[in-house]
Order: structure tokens, then C-alpha cells, then sequence
């Protein structure tokens, strides 16, 4: 019964945190599809994001690796075709969350702005103005219960 109790506690405490963490949002502004794959320990299956349209999955710890990548590529085999990718990487640590963007493979929105901004406009931005990253650190913190939204071909920073 000890066990029982002491369990149900433990889970009821973890409930607040759970709930009040924000989501990681892409919205595709760019007149093409876009294609996105959540990585963590394991790769979750491919998602098309028409012009206009946005994916959202809700911040979480990944045990496995510790975060997660959303990786974004212009063709529809990217993350396994070796295409520019942009990755849009997130991890929760208590009450903050960690987020960064980089490319691998070249950069697929060169000469585009994209741009990260947290719900929470008391948290940093990260902003490629011309879709290319300008260098330097793009690891930024903002509390767990922002929304942190990335726009690929946004209108600005």
C-alpha cells in the first residue's frame, strides 16, 4: 500500500511540469512543401507541411538521447538523400527549455529568412536573416511554457 501511495504522489507531482511545457511549432511560409522529421532516440515518421501550414508537437525529454531535432529538408527523401537540412533542436531541463537551429549538408532556405520566436517575447529570438547561419552560438533558453515557433520563408525578423 506504502508503494501504492508513494507512486501515485511521485506521478501526481510530475503532472504540473508535464502539462505546463509549450510546443516546438514549424510553419511553412515558403510557396513549396516542406519535410520535417521529429529525431530523438529513434526517428519519428515524415511529415509534409503544405505552404501555409504549421506541425507542432509538444516539448518533451527524450530519454534516449537527452533531445530532440526537427529536422527540415525541400525534397521528400532529405533526411536519407544527404539534401540540406535545417535542424531545429530542443531539450527540456527542468524549468527551461533549450533551443538551437544549424544546417548540415548545406543550408536549404539560403537567401529566406527563418526564424525562431518563442510565445514568450521576454526569451531570445534566433533569426537567419538571409536563411544562412550568420555564426557564432544559436543555443537559447526560455522557460518550459513558451511556444517556440519556427517560420521557414518568414517575412522578417
Amino acid at each position: 500500500m506504502h508503494f501504492t501511495t508513494t507512486l501515485l504522489t511521485t506521478a501526481a507531482l510530475l503532472l504540473p511540469s508535464v502539462a505546463a511545457a509549450g510546443n516546438a511549432v514549424v510553419t511553412n511560409n515558403c510557396n513549396v512543401p516542406i519535410y520535417l522529421w521529429s529525431v530523438g532516440g529513434s526517428v519519428g515518421p515524415k511529415q509534409t507541411i503544405q505552404p501555409g501550414a504549421s506541425y507542432s508537437e509538444a516539448l518533451h525529454y527524450d530519454s534516449a538521447s537527452g533531445g530532440v531535432s526537427l529536422k527540415i529538408t525541400k525534397t521528400p527523401n532529405g533526411l536519407y538523400d544527404g539534401s540540406p537540412q535545417l535542424n531545429y533542436a530542443y531539450t527540456l531541463d527542468g524549468s527551461k527549455t533549450w533551443y538551437d537551429m544549424s544546417s548540415v549538408f548545406g543550408d536549404p532556405f539560403a537567401g529566406s529568412v527563418v526564424a525562431i520566436k518563442p510565445s514568450d517575447t521576454s526569451c531570445p529570438k534566433i533569426c537567419w536573416s538571409n536563411g544562412v547561419n550568420p555564426g557564432g552560438s544559436q543555443v537559447k533558453t526560455c522557460q518550459t511554457g513558451s511556444n517556440e515557433v519556427l517560420t521557414v520563408c518568414a517575412p522578417g525578423c
